[in-house]
């Protein structure tokens, strides 16, 4: 008489941890390269099989800023706080587009991506991470040809442009942290995804982007102050052409704002992430 041994494999069980505030970074750190193969995947997606290609990410903000300014700038006469009315509303465009295209990828992402999130375990904070990156790219092709039109009409660059990069991370800050709202909304309310190009869109006149902000009066300027997007834009004029800005009150309020919005978001991301692979 023989007997067997049966020898049970140790099973390991992968789960998010509890703690909403643990955002664990060391997780992300370790599926870096995921995070980089997502950003690629969308970059490649965006414009495979196009007949332009990556020259869209030029054509379209040239053609919405034309139209602001004929319509705007030429018929309406809108005021421009002497500067060219085309280079006032792209400076503000290229990063409201940037803002306005990682919210509007990062809303949908969860469920974009609903055959990844069943299949495998990874951080699913990756998935709007990556798509509030993206768009980064486009962004710095828009800035070299805004860059260059800035300079060509005289603005020379100087010591303002090194302020650019802290412009740039409110940007980001604020995609993000509406992206993580938007993105857990979305898995569980459809309607979010069909609402988001809507609301970017009524958004944009919100903001001073057709527009300078001494349209506002002065006893409304930190009220105006509290879309963060605001602060984003006019400090990209005032880094490129020297002309805008908040203030430091307003400055201020915007930054507060997009940080509770991040840390409200991260906790309801972490929330919602225990359900994802169920609902989505």
């Amino acid at each position: 008489m023989t007997m067997t041994t049966v020898v049970h494999a140790p099973t390991t069980l992968i789960q998010p941890r509890t703690s909403f505030l643990h955002l664990d970074v060391g997780a992300l750190w370790h599926y870096r390269e995921l995070l980089y193969f997502l950003v690629w995947r969308d970059v490649r997606v965006r414009y495979k099989q196009t007949a332009i290609g990556i020259a869209w990410v030029i054509i379209q903000p040239l053609v919405v800023v034309t139209i602001f300014t004929v319509i705007f700038g030429r018929f309406a006469r809108l005021p421009s706080d002497g500067l060219p009315y085309f280079l006032l509303v792209f400076a503000a465009l290229v990063p409201w587009t940037y803002v306005s295209q990682a919210i509007t990828r990062s809303g949908v992402s969860l469920v974009a991506d609903a055959n990844l999130i069943r299949k495998i375990y990874f951080p699913r904070l990756i998935i709007p991470l990556a798509a509030v990156t993206a768009p980064i790219i486009d962004l710095c092709l828009s800035f070299l040809l805004l860059l260059g039109m800035a300079t060509w009409l005289g603005f020379m660059p100087s010591w303002r442009l090194l302020a650019l990069p802290g412009f740039l991370l409110l940007g980001v800050m604020t995609a993000l942290s509406l992206g993580l709202w938007l993105s857990a909304l979305n898995v569980r309310y459809r309607d979010v995804g069909i609402a988001i190009p809507f609301l970017t869109q009524v958004w944009m006149y919100a903001s001073p982007v057709a527009y300078s902000i001494s349209l506002v009066p002065q006893e409304w300027r930190f009220i105006y102050g509290l879309n963060p997007v605001v602060g984003v834009a006019e400090g990209f004029r005032w880094a490129l052409l020297g002309k805008g800005g908040l203030g430091l009150e307003a400055t201020g309020a915007s930054l507060l704002i997009v940080m509770a919005l991040l840390v409200s978001g991260a906790i309801f991301f972490r929330h919602m992430e225990r359900t994802f692979a169920d609902i989505v």
